[in-house]
């Protein structure tokens, strides 16, 4: 019944949410594009073959998924892999992972009659959602239909857990009809089994995000930017930032430019349609900036890159000293620090991490992760930057960290193989 009445109120305020789509349009016009794909209207591919379904949010569940979708894409050729995202920006990165490779299309709004159109375009033959991203008439409609539900890679803040525990009447069954949860620690496990999933399909896998894979052309990658930033400068990179950290972050830099005048600080905000408004926010700063976009060559005299293109953090990353993770010294639960980690680099953060709680935790045990406020944010960075040594055994450690905790993958698409993938298919 308390599912009925959430369909009948998403009915009512679907306007509104078609309305929203369309003001998020004023500064990323793409998301006024392709709408009708969220109502489960769209173009199918003409072939007969078995379909999984993958979703992935955004950019940062796409990212991670993209080591199990390669694999699947190698183990089960006769699939087609079907990838939805909720963001413009979550659909960029598909199409550039992947290309012609998988069939993206924006995810179907969680109403009946959206998914039910979804179903009849495609036909999945189960369900493979990324991390956190559940919804309870996705789970009835593949339940239903018998078609499996996995929860891959799945992660559960305790807050995010008290939230569901608060609206259990429509969370409850919703959990307990997940085919499997694959989750990444024991503690994400632990929550999962209080909302309600099942103990016999519930395992912990690890989190598939430690099977990041270093290629050879992305450090070569990363030499090369470095060159032209200059060798025998400093840099910082600072990913993934929200609306109020790069204010605290340039003070922090205008502080050390007077220890080191030479220093560089790249500044790569999370979402696209900021950047022009921090474009102007450096400016304000009054130091000299050159945009990525513009693809200008580097002077000695730009203090500050602006990262406003889209799959380049990874190389940032690869080009720099010391690593700022964003979304931390805010209350948006910050996003991943393995892909720094996972390049030896440095790595800071700030105390707001409940989306990667357990790994932060345990990078921090490992001497890999340094925990700062807007307060000790110039002391720590400082620290690093003046102590050769000290970046160095530190990013040893966290490639060692990396290393040491991987092997969820092969677990999760063992498990995945087992619960989903049709006999025909193998």
């Amino acid at each position: 019944m308390t599912r009925l009445f959430y369909t009948l109120l998403y009915y009512l305020i679907l306007p509104l949410v078609l309305m929203r789509l369309w003001w998020r349009g004023r500064k990323a016009p793409q998301y006024r594009q392709r709408w009708l794909e969220r109502l489960g209207i769209f173009k199918a591919p003409k072939d007969d073959r078995p379909t999984l379904w993958i979703h992935s949010v955004s950019v940062g569940e796409t990212v991670a998924a993209a080591p199990m979708i390669k694999a699947l894409l190698a183990r089960f050729p006769h699939c087609r892999l079907v990838v939805t995202t909720m963001t413009p920006t979550g659909s960029e990165r598909v199409k550039a992972l992947f290309g012609d490779s998988v069939f993206h299309v924006y995810a179907p709004y969680d109403l009946p009659g959206c998914i039910s159109r979804f179903f009849q375009r495609l036909n999945p033959v189960g369900l493979i959602v990324m991390e956190t991203e559940l919804w309870p008439n996705w789970v009835h409609f593949c339940q239903r239909r018998g078609v499996p539900t996995i929860l891959a890679n799945g992660r559960m803040s305790e807050r995010s857990a008290r939230g569901y525990e608060k609206v259990s009447g429509l969370t409850s069954s919703m959990f307990a009809d997940l085919s499997w949860v694959a989750a990444q620690s024991a503690d994400d496990a632990a929550r999962f089994d209080r909302l309600g999933v099942k103990v016999e399909n519930l395992t912990t896998t690890g989190s598939i995000k430690f099977d990041i894979q270093i290629s050879d052309e992305l450090r070569q990658s990363g030499s090369e930017l470095r060159l032209q930033w200059g060798e025998e400068r400093l840099v910082i990179v600072a990913g993934s930032t929200h609306e109020g950290e790069e204010r605290i972050l340039l003070n922090m830099f205008r502080q050390l430019l007077q220890e080191d005048p030479s220093l560089m600080l790249v500044i790569v905000p999370r979402h696209p349609e900021r950047f022009d408004s921090v474009a102007g926010i450096i400016e304000q700063a009054g130091l000299v900036m050159a945009r990525r976009s513009h693809r200008k060559p580097f002077t000695p005299e730009v203090q500050v890159v602006l990262g406003d293109t889209m799959g380049e953090l990874m190389r940032f990353y690869a080009a720099t000293d010391v690593a700022f993770v964003g979304g931390s010294l805010i209350q948006r639960g910050g996003h991943n620090p393995l892909e720094p980690a996972a390049l030896g680099i440095p790595v800071l953060m700030g105390a707001h991490v409940f989306n990667f709680q357990d790994i932060c935790h345990r990078l921090e045990s490992e001497g890999v992760l340094v925990t700062i406020n807007e307060a000790s944010l110039t002391s720590e960075i400082g620290k690093l930057l003046r102590n050769d040594q000290m970046r160095r055994e530190q990013g040893e450690r966290a490639v060692a960290f990396v290393k040491k905790n991987q092997g969820a993958l092969e677990r999760l698409l063992a498990g995945i193989e087992e619960r989903v993938i049709p006999p025909g298919a193998r």
